[in-house]
């Protein structure tokens, strides 16, 4: 049962884009987020350690000490996964409205396509990228579906509490690590070994057997994904994405305070000691985010739209289909099993940043030239598939069957 009163969602309406309308600046920032998480995902690729870098404090997993390194946990550690997360919370504001408007219940068939993202990334765990996010989207959206239903006033509650939790968490980690640094060795022969010259299958197996370990981060971080969600959707219900002077207002105020705030904050956390990590990535991070939110709106907004600007917004429309193929692309580059190139490279900051524009112009021409023959990417053309299906299975209209 929906609770949400009558008088809070005619305070909402009119600021929400009109339901017949696609909001161009979305597409643009979900290209932008693939991009940037790339940017940050590209160093575990290219760390001698592969994937299990992050957990054992390999040098090279999350950037390292060189100017571009430095530039790049400036510019992306953090901020594009809170952006993907934010905007993940928009796409299901917008579904939550147009269900709305047709009179239909909800979440509904809502936990269908959670459950389709859920399985998608098992397999993409499995199989490719072991600090896949779509696990950790999937069971928050069913979370933040849920609470939809709930007031306003509720949904509020829930966000703040959760980033307040969020936030006492990541004081707690920071605190213990002071105290003792928790970490293994910065090299393990064997894990290296694996990532160089062991074989796909094997690696696989690496990921079923710590599988626990190396879904760490949406576990630890539930309460930040869900703070996200409900803050994406409130900016959507603001009318942050809009095209009118409304939405360029707002925008120009995440842009002050996102940038004006974050970027200090960010700064003397990352040039400070190690053990602030986890309050730079989770805690800094997504105000930084904020600015950037605001910063993509301002130049979209400025700058005549070009082909740059319309790579972005195919790469956003085809951003699930992008962020699985960014992670193949990569793994088969760095990994013994494809072309071994982090072996022979190592963690060289120019091979890295080489790589990430390489597979960037990859994702950006090729989702372009995709968008000009299908009307979706691969990844969302199977969703709807599976989710058509599902309704052939629940009802024989239209499917040629019986009820």
């Amino acid at each position: 049962m929906d609770t949400t009163s009558a008088r809070e969602r005619a305070a909402d309406r009119p600021a929400e884009a009109a339901p017949s309308k696609r909001l161009p600046l979305l597409d643009v920032l979900r290209g932008v987020a693939i991009l940037g998480t790339l940017g940050t995902n590209i160093w575990i690729f290219a760390s001698p350690a592969g994937e299990a870098g992050p957990l054992l404090g390999s040098s090279g997993a999350t950037t390292d000490d060189t100017v571009i390194g430095a530039v790049f946990e400036l510019l992306t550690n953090g901020k594009f996964l809170s952006m993907l997360t934010v905007l993940f919370g928009v796409g299901l504001a917008i579904q939550f409205r147009s269900s709305e408007k047709r009179g239909r219940r909800w979440p509904g068939r809502y936990h269908w396509r959670a459950l389709f993202l859920f399985a998608e990334g098992t397999i993409h765990f499995t199989l490719v990228f072991a600090w896949d996010v779509l696990m950790g989207y999937a069971v928050t959206a069913v979370v933040v579906a849920w609470l939809l239903t709930r007031s306003r006033r509720a949904q509020h509650a829930v966000m703040w509490a959760s980033g307040g939790l969020h936030l006492a968490l990541m004081g707690l980690i920071t605190a213990a690590l002071f105290l003792g640094p928790v970490g293994g060795d910065e090299s393990d022969p064997a894990i290296e070994a694996l990532y160089a010259s062991g074989s796909w299958i094997e690696q696989v197996q690496f990921r079923l057997d710590n599988a626990l370990m190396l879904r760490i981060e949406p576990i630890v971080t539930f309460p930040l994904l869900v703070f996200l969600f409900l803050l994406g959707v409130r900016l959507f219900r603001a009318g942050a994405f809009g095209g009118d002077e409304h939405g360029a207002r707002i925008r120009s105020r995440l842009l002050l305070w996102g940038l004006g705030i974050g970027l200090p904050l960010n700064l003397a956390l990352m040039f400070g000691p190690d053990a602030l990590f986890f309050l730079e990535r989770y805690a800094a991070a997504p105000v930084v985010m904020l600015g950037y939110l605001g910063l993509t709106g301002l130049i979209v907004e400025r700058v005549r739209r070009g082909p740059l600007t319309a790579a972005l917004e195919s790469l956003g429309r085809t951003a699930l289909s992008g962020y699985i193929l960014q992670n193949l692309l990569a793994s088969a580059v760095c990994y013994g099993w494809g072309l071994g190139l982090a072996a022979r490279f190592g963690a060289d900051p120019w091979f890295v940043a080489g790589l990430w524009l390489a597979i960037s112009a990859v994702l950006l021409a090729g989702s372009r030239l995709w968008l000009r023959r299908f009307a979706n990417g691969p990844a969302e053309s199977l969703q709807k598939a599976v989710l058509r299906l599902d309704r052939c299975f629940r009802s024989a209209r239209g499917c040629g069957g019986r009820r």
